[in-house]
């Protein structure tokens, strides 16, 4: 197996070796995520997801500041409290901090489905800006991921100014 897959390495590589000896092969460079890093279209949606969930963060706050309170309550005030005034602290505590927990659970499930959401559609605008710029400058060839990467091939400032050129096609 791991022979097989060797000898068709090798075979890919001496055809690539021989197509490039017969013609120049343009190859370009794109570190993706510095492109998204620096994109327009992800601080855009960085607001947009901030604003959305502004409230319900504060909520949550809000909640964890009653928690509290009612934890400090209960250790300043259990001992000195009858015990079913005791019980029904306690019980109205756990009460409280199992809605918290389920409600910061459904919190971050749904931020992160948003964010999954607005990323699919900023990686979809990048690839698109990638192509354009690799069928405009006739490239053969464009990487994403290496391991080294001269100057002279990277392509990221280009991808990235064209982003920013193109802000009105924001992801939306």
């Amino acid at each position: 197996m791991f022979k097989g897959l060797m000898v068709a390495l090798l075979a890919g590589v001496v055809a690539f070796g021989a197509v490039a000896a017969e013609s120049e092969v343009k190859v370009g460079f794109v570190n993706g995520q510095r492109v998204i890093n620096e994109s327009p279209q992800a601080a855009k949606a960085k607001k947009k997801l901030e604003k959305e969930f502004e409230k319900r963060d504060q909520e949550l706050q809000k909640m964890a500041k009653q928690l509290q309170s009612l934890q400090e309550n209960l250790e300043k005030n259990g001992l000195t409290m009858s015990e079913s005034d005791r019980r029904a602290k306690e019980r109205e505590f756990n009460d409280t901090n199992r809605e918290f927990q389920r409600r910061q659970r459904e919190f971050r499930e749904d931020l992160n489905l948003r964010q999954n959401e607005e990323m699919a559609s900023i990686y979809e605008r990048v690839n698109r800006v990638i192509k354009q710029v690799a069928e405009a400058e006739k490239y053969d060839l464009i990487l994403q991921e290496a391991v080294y990467v001269g100057p002279k091939i990277d392509l990221t400032d280009k991808v990235i100014k064209t982003l920013q050129e193109s802000k009105d096609g924001a992801a939306k």
